[in-house]
């Protein structure tokens, strides 16, 4: 099948009860060496394992924010050794993180909000790892966030990170499994998965902006719990939120 010719609406609807393998090896027929999983916890280390059964070309990288903590450092060694697999590591702009820093201090995110500090270190970096691909895949799922996830389609045309005359394809093959599949997976197929998980961090980011969540708590509820609860995206995934389809 031709790029250009697919139909990504129709597929969506083909695909969207499939099962994550069949998304997954949907993804890499088609897009092969142009395809990245976007790597931090986890869901998109089952996304890994499945691609790596299916077999075929596809990339793997992670965002160091340099705020991570220091397991899940370890983490990604884990996973690269465990796999046999590159990761690629981007970084945020130096002279924007310094800057960030001198004008407003290492913690301005509890007082402004976590916007500023996700685009430095979480964004702009994104960005540059989207900019060589041609799709990517997520680890998102619609019961992660009710408030912003609930629509999250298996495949749709990047809202936030396309560019004119340049559709981003993006996959989130888990859209409809629940927590309690991914972990089933996890277990069953011995996939790494990264300490904290078992010192009650559920959805892990950046050290200063994550806690663990008490028993009947939603999972997101760890994340930037200081702010409001319909807003909790980092810019990685804005197209979720109305009103901000463009990164």
């Amino acid at each position: 099948m031709e790029l250009e010719t697919l139909d990504i609406p129709e597929i969506a609807k083909t695909l969207a009860e499939k099962h994550p393998s069949e998304i997954m090896e949907f993804a890499l027929e088609n897009y092969g060496g142009g395809l990245g999983i976007s790597f931090s916890g986890a869901e998109d280390v089952v996304l890994i394992d499945l691609a790596a059964k299916i077999g075929g070309k596809f990339r793997v990288f992670s965002l160091d924010t340099g705020r991570l903590h220091s397991e899940t450092y370890q983490f990604l060694d884990k996973v690269r050794e465990h796999y046999g697999i590159p990761v690629e590591i981007f970084f945020p702009q130096v002279a924007a993180v310094e800057r960030l820093v001198k004008e407003k201090g290492l913690f301005s995110f509890y007082q402004d909000g976590h916007k500023e500090c996700c685009t430095v270190r979480k964004v702009e970096p994104l960005k540059r790892a989207l900019g060589s691909l041609e799709a990517w895949v997520t680890g998102q799922r619609r019961d992660q966030s009710p408030s912003t996830r609930a629509q999250v389609a298996v495949v749709e045309v990047d809202p936030a990170f396309s560019q004119p005359g340049r559709d981003l394809i993006k996959f989130n093959p888990l859209a409809n499994w629940s927590s309690k599949q991914v972990w089933s997976y996890i277990r069953e197929n011995n996939v790494p998965f990264n300490p904290l998980h078992e010192r009650g961090f559920i959805s892990i980011g950046c050290a200063p902006c994550t806690r663990p969540v008490l028993p009947g708590q939603h999972e997101r509820e760890g994340r930037w719990w200081w702010e409001d609860q319909t807003r909790k995206e980092c810019g990685l995934h804005a197209g979720n939120i109305e009103g901000q389809a463009k990164a």
